[in-house]
């Protein structure tokens, strides 16, 4: 029997999101494998869209979701990594050049054109989570990954930069402090996400990301290797969660209940000779009986499929006219960087609505599928759905590290073992902040 690689680093992530909040801990074995030694994850509270609405609330349910991950990996992180979205994110390419004169380009010239690139980023009042070089560029030929000894007249970079609004960041940064964690970064979820479910090559040809979540909705766009822009609707899967308890007078758990297990984005013509019980099985008799159902308490499917498509429609439109505005659908694209619409991929946990893609096919008029997170190993199935795309997503950043113009320094994460005595150390830290 092969004993158990040692664990070099290890890495912890929580994704604060308005359904749910999840945790990661995953490690660097001394081979450099990533491993995930524990998940978990429980139902969102004090945050809606996107948002930190009960600070108390949101500690909790942080500090319940990390537990959760930390009995199973057998060991607790005392640093995290945070995904976000809402909070009034947005992202930009800014380019930098710097002359050069013809010789060859060495390292310092790379380090001054950072330097450079940093007195560049405006944020206008905003908190700048990421700066970071995207690509390099001599003579206006883009593409270069590393201009370190080729020559040219300018050495030129693109600065990815992701802004958010201040006091949100720093309300869901508190929100985590508050469960007794540093704060090693706040990524912006649909970077995150696009770690986790596209390859370097569809980044390159150009693609769409949506992220279907909960209560908020990322649309961005990758061409040319870049995230050149995106854009948070503030919708969700729960909206139709809630159509759906308004329209049958039902309650949000039983509605929520018929969109996952009878609900679909594409109807069929059986749909209106298909009846479908309100309440779970074991569970008849029991709560309202549903606007217009029979005396069984079961509704036609087609009333169903009829309410979700209804709102899956305004949703749709809304997706489509944020593509357009980045260039990605349209005759034209926006800017010489945004390719032509090459397909969209949807994430996110409401992109597990049965047939969303073929429907979103339809209506925006471009390839679709879903989004998955990549294979991790130690990655319960449960946590390999769309819907922990991001959470995934945020591992594998942590691991890249990527350069930020703006610091440099370890982004390791300090670990100890879960026992009798970090669990008394974590309660007298607790102890000393509140009394």
């Amino acid at each position: 029997m092969a004993s158990q690689q040692r664990i070099a680093r290890v890495f912890g992530a929580i994704n604060v999101g308005s359904f749910r909040i999840s945790a990661i801990i995953a490690g660097i074995t001394e081979d450099g494998e990533l491993q995930v030694l524990g998940s978990g994850h429980r139902a969102s509270q004090g945050i809606s869209r996107g948002y930190v609405v009960d600070m108390g609330a949101a500690t909790y349910a942080v500090r319940d979701a990390l537990e959760r991950a930390e009995k199973l990996a057998g060991t607790s992180v005392d640093a995290v990594w945070i995904g976000c979205s809402g909070a009034g994110l947005a992202s930009e390419i800014r380019p930098v050049e710097i002359p050069i004169g013809g010789r060859r380009i060495e390292e310092e010239d790379i380090e001054a054109l950072l330097v450079a690139a940093r007195d560049v980023i405006a944020p206008d009042g905003r908190s700048v989570l990421h700066a970071q070089p995207a690509c390099y560029f001599l003579d206006g030929a883009h593409g270069v990954a590393n201009p370190k000894d080729l020559h040219a007249e300018r050495l030129g970079v693109d600065v990815h930069v992701m802004l958010a609004d201040g006091a949100p960041i720093r309300n869901v940064t508190e929100a985590v402090q508050n469960a007794h964690l540093e704060v090693e970064g706040v990524v912006a979820s649909p970077l995150a996400t696009g770690y986790a479910c596209l390859t370097e090559e569809e980044r390159d040809l150009g693609v769409a990301i949506v992220e279907f979540g909960g209560e908020v909705t990322n649309v961005s766009v990758y061409a040319a290797g870049m995230l050149l822009g995106l854009k948070a609707i503030p919708k969700g899967s729960s909206d139709i969660t809630d159509a759906i308890a308004s329209a049958f007078s039902i309650r949000r758990f039983q509605a929520e209940r018929l969109k996952c297990v009878s609900g679909s984005a594409v109807a069929s013509p059986t749909d209106h000779r298909e009846m479908i019980p309100v309440t779970a099985p074991g569970e008849e008799g029991r709560g309202p009986v549903a606007r217009g159902a029979d005396d069984r308490n079961e509704v036609p499917r087609a009333e169903l499929i009829g309410v979700i498509t209804g709102e899956l429609d305004q949703l749709m439109r809304e997706i489509g006219r944020a593509l357009e505005g980045m260039g990605f659908l349209g005759s034209q694209p926006k800017s010489g960087k945004a390719a032509r619409a090459r397909q969209v991929v949807l994430t996110g946990g409401g992109a597990e609505l049965a047939g969303l893609a073929d429907y979103a096919q339809s209506v925006l008029g471009v390839p679709v599928r879903i989004g998955r997170p990549v294979a991790l190993k130690g990655l319960p199935e449960a946590h390999t759905t769309p819907g922990f795309a991001t959470l995934a997503g945020l591992v594998l950043y942590a691991v890249e590290d990527p350069v930020d113009i703006r610091s440099i320094g370890s982004k390791t994460t300090i670990t100890s073992s879960y026992g009798p005595v970090a669990t008394v150390l974590r309660i007298w830290r607790a102890m000393r902040e509140y009394f």
